[in-house]
């Protein structure tokens, strides 16, 4: 275990898994496990989780919760609202697909003041993995839970997947976005995490000229927010700026990103490792909220979690080899566990390749093209 505290001791936000289940969506990257199964978050869960998180957003303006499933939708705004119930002076935010949006989800998200974000993929032909459970392409249903949230003036944001980072669709899968009037828009390429064995390729130089097309495609008309270009000028920012005392990756301490699943197991670092588990670690999970209180797992999550001090093993490595580190400040954990074959202590992974450095590299490339 790392001579001193790594983790930092109060979240930023905490992550509710409310049900398991995701409807009507089968997307073919998905990570998740159990999207087929309708396992849902009982209120004593909420509530426990709720009596740490309260005391934590009173003293720290903005702290978000942040529902993600699965499907949120899937619980039903009966469910929901009860789960929501137990919490105060929070930021309520959820991530849908979309399909089940319908006039009484848009009242519910008004009345809740719940932040929306919706997961499409850019223009309908780059949504070809995003398909129903009936095997239907998914992208209609979705556009028209979105054109639902517009009629009711609810903003909203989005991630999108890119399997194929193609420079060039850049431009086009930019416009997209800004054309629908998205607050934010959040880039993941796709990972192999979970139960996604895929991609298996990294194009490093594809992945640095579609990141350089997408900062030109925001150049040219920055009306979205867009989440990574914004990490880039914020680490540029802390680099340069003499007087400017936020700290870089490198040098931060991490936030434990408690996930809750709907049992009440709680996995810090990456929700993406939340209902899987190994012979040597078991779970990953840092405890039960029904048993422990969430602040006591986060402050003792080092120890209850014994996987933590192998991905600071590989956080070291990184440290030691990779020029980007102080950009990246590690590859995530769950990234390291699925691409070195059940390890946290490897180094560089296809996520690291095409997110992360070739992100710097395409921004970087982007600034010197409109230097000149």
């Amino acid at each position: 275990m790392p001579s001193s505290p790594r983790l930092a001791t109060v979240p930023r936000s905490v992550i509710m898994q409310p049900t398991t289940l995701c409807l009507p969506m089968n997307c073919a990257y998905c990570y998740l496990p159990f999207r087929k199964t309708r396992n849902l978050m009982a209120l004593p869960v909420a509530e426990a989780v709720a009596t740490s998180v309260n005391p934590w957003a009173a003293a720290r303006r903005g702290f978000e919760v942040v529902w993600h499933g699965g499907e949120p939708l899937a619980t039903g705004r009966e469910h929901l609202a009860a789960l929501m119930a137990p919490f105060e002076g929070v930021r309520h935010s959820l991530q849908t697909n979309a399909a089940l949006v319908d006039g009484s989800w848009c009242e519910f998200f008004l009345a809740h003041d719940v932040h929306v974000g919706v997961s499409i993929d850019g223009p309908q032909d780059m949504n070809a993995h995003r398909v129903t459970l009936a095997g239907h392409p998914g992208f209609n249903v979705t556009m028209r839970g979105i054109e639902r949230l517009r009629r009711h003036g609810i903003p909203f944001s989005a991630i999108a997947v890119v399997s194929d980072p193609d420079p060039a669709n850049a431009s086009r899968f930019y416009e997209f976005f800004a054309d629908l009037g998205v607050t934010a828009l959040g880039v993941n390429v796709e990972e192999e995490e979970g139960v996604n064995v895929g991609p298996r390729r990294a194009d490093h130089s594809r992945a640095v000229e579609f990141w350089a097309a997408l900062a030109d495609a925001w150049r040219a008309r920055p009306v979205v927010r867009l989440r990574e270009i914004q990490r880039v000028l914020n680490f540029a920012s802390a680099v340069l700026d003499a007087q400017d005392a936020a700290p870089t990756p490198a040098t931060a301490l991490w936030d434990p990103l408690p996930t809750v699943a709907h049992d009440g197991g709680v996995v810090m670092l990456s929700p993406e490792l939340a209902g899987f588990g190994d012979d040597r670690f078991g779970d990953f999970t840092a405890g039960n909220v029904l048993n422990d209180g969430l602040d006591v797992l986060v402050a003792e999550a080092e120890q209850r979690s014994p996987w933590i001090a192998e991905f600071w093993q590989g956080v070291d490595a990184c440290r030691a080899t990779c020029p980007t580190f102080a950009f990246c400040g590690g590859a995530h954990a769950a990234n390291r566990y699925f691409e070195h074959g059940g390890r946290f202590d490897g180094t560089r992974t296809r996520y690291c390749t095409t997110a992360k450095i070739a992100l710097l590299e395409g921004v970087a490339r982007h600034v010197r093209t409109h230097a000149l």
